[in-house]
């Protein structure tokens, strides 16, 4: 009976951990400064019974535009306020930032049921600058009329999600240093000295080939002169004589 009780404790202390992080998270929990980049809500339900069928999430300041995913029996509403000072951009300026995003569902049946996650995704341009936490406070409401708010710090029993900002990635600095292109324009002139010399050599051997077979064909000729008889060279020279 003991050893029976001491194993369903320890199944417990298995299960406690992994209950403890089933929270509303931000991923991923880590995104680069000033890049553009797709960030998914990811909302588990809980319990065991009812469905998810709400999720209120507040942004921290600095997110100008958000462009969210169509989710299949959700509607979403994007909630934008006024800044105290406009921000100036590329496209001119910001007078607008959004604050907060509202998912719910149709009905309790396209809600998240139990045993299931939901991730929302979302385009935005990350805020900030390398070391800064962005916090996104949020509250998960269920059919049951319960609401949980996950809004704490990092080591509280219901924590808000974080994601943190690293350093920008410096694409401008890979794309303006130059490939080192001195070993090729210096190879170059070599190759077409090289070329140059290959080809006045081969002319050379052309002409010193001529040269010889020239003569090899004026000691053929002097040679098959000198092997005739005698009396046919002698008439030869009595006809030249003529």
């Amino acid at each position: 009976m003991h050893r029976k009780i001491a194993v369903l404790a320890a199944v417990g202390a298995l299960a406690a951990p992994a209950a403890a992080q089933a929270h509303v998270t931000v991923q991923p929990n880590a995104v680069p400064a000033g890049g553009f980049t797709v960030l998914d809500v990811c909302v588990p339900h809980e319990l065991d019974a009812g469905a998810t069928t709400k999720v209120d999430v507040k942004f921290p300041a600095g997110f100008a535009e958000v462009s969210y995913q169509a989710t299949p029996g959700w509607s979403v509403k994007v909630v934008k306020s006024k800044l105290a000072t406009p921000v100036q951009t590329d496209d001119g300026p910001v007078t607008e930032a959004v604050t907060r995003m509202i998912w719910t569902a149709d009905n309790a049946k396209a809600g998240i049921q139990p045993g299931q996650f939901r991730d929302f995704p979302i385009s935005v341009q990350v805020p900030g600058k390398a070391g800064d936490a962005l916090t996104f406070k949020a509250l998960q409401t269920y059919s049951t009329g319960e609401v949980v708010r996950w809004i704490g710090g990092p080591d509280a029993e219901q924590p808000a999600p974080q994601v943190q900002v690293t350093a920008a990635a410096d694409t401008h600095a890979a794309a303006t240093t130059p490939a080192k292109p001195a070993a090729t324009n210096a190879a170059t002139p070599a190759a077409a000295k090289d070329t140059a010399d290959g080809n006045g050599l081969s002319i050379v051997a052309l002409i010193v080939g001529g040269l010889g077979l020239l003569f090899g064909i004026g000691s053929l000729v002097v040679a098959r002169r000198a092997a005739r008889p005698a009396h046919e060279r002698e008439e030869e020279r009595e006809g030249a004589l003529v």
